[in-house]
């Protein structure tokens, strides 16, 4: 069925008629008055015929053609297949919860389509994870996207008489779908919609995800930082349990409030080296519905590494006796002392050197330096020396330790290269610091609480008891503040200016290291009536946590250091090599080159660029294009080593289980296009809306000739010959 329909009234377009006749006569008394010959007569009638449409073209008319379906009706079943209908939150009237995919399963199987199929063409689809492309990478994450579903029934259906969803409403990627409902409205196709879950959390308990370290030393106390969170209406006393290869270790009971969480750091120290995979477990509480979210489990490589470290100081004080033997006595640990006495000159002794390491690869090897109460001066450091241990913290990523003196040699440091590592900003009123005749404290600050060098204890909770009970000190030295960037943990219990009480246990990073104050002399204190439990406990820790990054990879005379250290797909890593030739000697000019083998197979080349200075650092930028445990393989062109780790990259989680569903989107959706939203209780009642819905309009197309280009361009074109006609007929 084919007509056309005009914007006005009868009587404008009689009006139209009139003009039209009386356009006609006169085009023919023209065609008379010019003798009638056959040019005139073909200029003319053309022109009759532009005007025709010119008038035709104002009434603003539309061809509607009217297309009359003899076929049935389609009624598109679109399932939600996506990873979050995994949740297990639909609760069954015999009290049974299934998975929200179970419950769709069910459904199905009940044939609860089967009441349309007499005068409908049912079809059922489903969508499951789409794939999204990172804005960094190749590598796809899988999400939801709920529009484009619904925007492609458009495309392969022209009948479409209902569309009912049955989904949780749970989109991550792609636009809204709002925008493909837009779309329905036009087409006057409803979309029915039933939130397929729970529209508020069940009553559980969730252990979420570790965040842990990749790797740690044997010996090394590891903080494991765990997150309970509770969906009962009551306080909840458990424990958590930590397994190490389904061998239970540690257990801590925790707290958890009302609807609320708990956060926890456990410590664990590993006892064997190799591959651990710990899970973190949480008994099922009563009340709860899921059991099968109550555990995490993580990957950590436990190795042995022998730290080097240099200790150098001025006077044997007590601090640096009992620091030599902690350190001495520590198996994962390799100290080499330098004792530059101001009256006797060198120190000498088991684990002592005569000198300080002049060259870069001499000082290189050392993981952590502990400067005392020494200065700038002569007999002490100079600047050259100074700047080189400022280009093993910063180039390196050694750590750096100041335990400064009632000597006051710290503030020769101040103008020094060291100068821009110190944490704290010294009161140069006080070079020889507080002495008090009363004993101080150390005090935690809430940094310093949760902080893994101060933690004495495996209790965290006892952890900041343990800091009051310890034995104070009577020194410490002059500070005004800590400088920005820095992580106070430790402050004068009783001294304090106007900015505070004095920091006396700051950290800071610098470059690729770490650097550490401790304002006071007297740790070895802490061995009071418990001999070496607290104090070679701090110092193993310190020396541990300050070479963390130096250790992530290293190789025979490289060492890769890499940030995040735990990457996600998608992640650009910053990475930092250090390279030494077959002599030890640092390499500073070439080329090194990283090679990524993916897990898939894939092979990736990056070029590392040389840092100015000579300590044998290259650096670069590196995208992570695929989760999965990948092999890297380092080399030069000027030495022959070639040094090769792995790099696990998890993978990023868009769809996450256990959230209510988004009912707001699936109520949006279905309210624009006249349709019905319900929950799964309500499922009924949406089948029998579909059942009674009118037989589908008969589809109506419209082309709007007075708005087509074509249409115009058709006048145009008939003017231009009227014109050219009207030139030649004057020239004859």
């Amino acid at each position: 069925m084919s007509k056309f329909e005009f914007s006005y009234s009868l009587s404008v377009i009689l009006l139209a008629v009139i003009v039209w006749v009386a356009a006609g006569y006169l085009c023919f008394e023209n065609w008379r008055r010019r003798r009638g010959t056959k040019w005139v007569a073909a200029l003319e009638g053309m022109r009759f015929l532009i005007m025709t449409l010119i008038g035709f073209t104002l009434l603003k008319p539309e061809y509607v053609k009217r297309i009359v379906r003899n076929e049935k009706p389609e009624i598109v079943v679109l399932l939600d297949s996506s990873e979050s209908m995994e949740t297990k939150d639909v609760v069954l009237p015999d009290k049974k919860v299934i998975t929200r995919r179970q419950w769709v399963e069910q459904q199905l199987t009940n044939k609860f389509y089967s009441r349309w199929e007499n005068n409908n063409k049912v079809i059922i689809q489903d969508f499951s994870n789409y794939q999204r492309k990172t804005n960094t990478s190749n590598y796809f994450s899988a999400g939801t996207d709920i529009n484009s579903p619904l925007e492609n029934l458009l495309k392969q259906f022209d009948n479409l008489r209902a569309v009912l969803l049955l989904s949780d409403g749970d989109w991550n990627i792609g636009v809204p779908p709002t925008a493909a409902a837009m779309k329905y409205v036009s087409r006057e196709v409803p979309i029915y919609t039933v939130g397929v879950g729970s529209k508020e959390p069940l009553p559980d308990i969730i252990v979420e995800p570790v965040k842990a370290q990749s790797y740690a030393l044997l010996g090394e106390q590891l903080a494991i930082p765990i997150k309970v969170r509770s969906y009962l209406n009551e306080e909840v006393k458990t424990y958590v349990q930590i397994y190490d290869n389904n061998v239970p270790e540690i257990k801590k009971e925790i707290t958890i409030p009302p609807g609320g969480e708990a956060q926890q750091t456990v410590l664990w120290q590993p006892k064997t080296v190799g591959d651990h995979i710990l899970r973190v477990e949480v008994p099922v509480a009563d009340g709860e519905y899921l059991k099968d979210n109550n555990f995490q489990q993580f990957h950590i490589t436990i190795r042995t590494e022998q730290l080097k470290v240099l200790v150098i100081e001025t006077l044997p004080r007590w601090e640096y006796r009992y620091l030599r033997n902690a350190l001495q006595r520590d198996p994962g640990v390799e100290v080499s002392c330098l004792l530059l006495h101001p009256q006797i000159g060198v120190g000498g002794g088991s684990n002592y050197i005569s000198a300080f390491p002049e060259s870069k690869e001499e000082i290189s090897k050392y993981d952590v330096v502990f400067l005392g109460d020494i200065g700038i001066k002569d007999g002490e450091l100079t600047t050259a020396q100074a700047n080189l241990i400022k280009g093993l913290v910063e180039q390196q990523g050694s750590g750096l330790v100041f335990l400064p003196g009632i000597r006051g040699r710290q503030l020769s440091l101040v103008n020094s290269p060291l100068g821009e590592l110190l944490p704290v900003v010294y009161d140069e009123s006080k070079p020889n610091g507080y002495g008090l005749s009363t004993e101080s404290f150390l005090q935690l600050t809430s940094t310093g609480r949760g902080h893994f060098l101060t933690m004495l204890t495996s209790d965290p909770e006892k952890n900041e008891e343990l800091w009051k009970t310890l034995p104070g000190f009577y020194w410490s030295a002059g500070v005004l503040k800590s400088r920005p960037g820095s992580d106070v943990l430790g402050v004068h219990s009783g001294l304090r200016n106007e900015n505070g009480r004095l920091p006396l246990l700051v950290t800071r990073p610098f470059g690729n290291g770490e650097v550490l104050f401790m304002g006071t002399d007297s740790a070895w204190r802490w061995r009071r009536g418990v001999e070496d439990r607290y104090h070679y406990r701090f110092w193993g820790q310190v020396v541990r946590w300050m070479a963390h990054k130096r250790h992530l990879a290293a190789g025979q005379g490289m060492r890769l250091v890499y940030s995040p250290e735990n990457p996600v797909a998608g992640d650009t890593l910053f990475v930092y090599a250090t390279i030494m030739d077959e002599r030890g000697m640092p390499v500073e000019k070439g080329v090194a080159r990283l090679t990524i083998t993916y897990a898939s197979g894939k092979v990736e080349h990056y070029d590392l660029n040389p840092v100015p200075g000579g300590w044998g650092v290259f650096t670069g930028n590196i995208r992570i294009t695929e989760p999965g445990t990948h092999k890297v393989q380092l080399l030069t062109d000027k030495s022959k080593s070639r040094f090769e780790t792995q790099i696990m990259v998890s993978a990023e989680k868009v769809e996450k289980l256990g959230r209510p569903i988004n009912s707001t989107i699936l109520k949006e959706i279905a309210d624009l296009t006249n349709g019905k939203f319900v929950s799964v209780n309500e499922f009924n009642s949406v089948i029998d809306s579909i059942s009674v819905l009118p037989e589908p309009k008969p589809m109506e197309i419209r082309i709007r000739l007075w708005a087509n280009p074509y249409w115009a361009g058709l006048i145009i074109f008939l003017l231009a010959v009227y014109w050219t006609g009207r030139k030649l007929a004057g020239m004859i």
